[in-house]
């Protein structure tokens, strides 16, 4: 396991659709372990693949531990809602590749999400809180889309200016 860099906004990568992973390797769980490293040093509550430079459809989560609990990883592979609430709920999110920077956004209050587990098995669970958010989150990632997309044009404008302008100070262009 290691530690991988983040992809910062501006990077183009951000807005890829990352493909389905098919076949559970043994390095997609070494991935997987490398990508919780990752989430955990930031630290965040969810990772998905493409913000550690690999266009597969794999995300990473642990909401307990921003709950004050004892870790508990959700790996999820190749994830889709397949059902979602009517009723609305707002979190106050952030993203570890948009850093410092947070906003209010409204999402479905919960999902239904099916997904294989690291051991190749379907899983299917019912997910409310901050589990809904911090899931939808991580699969918009997957098909390129980010939290800030959620919110106003004028609001998504000045994060994109701001990154864009750190971006080309520290000489790092958007690939």
């Amino acid at each position: 396991m290691s530690i991988k860099p983040l992809v910062i906004l501006p990077d183009a990568r951000l807005r890829q659709i990352s493909r389905p992973v098919g076949a559970v390797t043994a390095e997609i769980r070494e991935l997987a372990d490398s990508m919780l490293e990752t989430m955990y040093d930031a630290p965040g509550i969810g990772l998905a693949a493409v913000q550690v430079g690999v266009l597969k459809r794999l995300i990473v989560m642990d909401v307990v531990r921003e709950e004050g609990r004892d870790g508990e990883p959700i790996i999820m592979i190749d994830p889709e809602i397949t059902w979602s609430s009517d009723e609305r709920s707002v979190y106050r999110e952030g993203c570890l590749s948009i850093p410092d920077y947070q906003a209010e956004v409204e999402r479905p209050a919960q999902v239904r999400v099916r997904y294989r587990d690291i051991h190749d098995r379907m899983q299917e669970i019912e997910a409310g809180g901050l589990l809904a958010t911090c899931v939808q989150h991580e699969i918009d990632h997957l098909n390129g889309v980010l939290f800030i997309d959620h919110l106003s044009k004028l609001k998504r404008d000045r994060v994109m200016t701001r990154f864009n302008k750190l971006a080309r100070l520290q000489g790092r262009a958007a690939s």
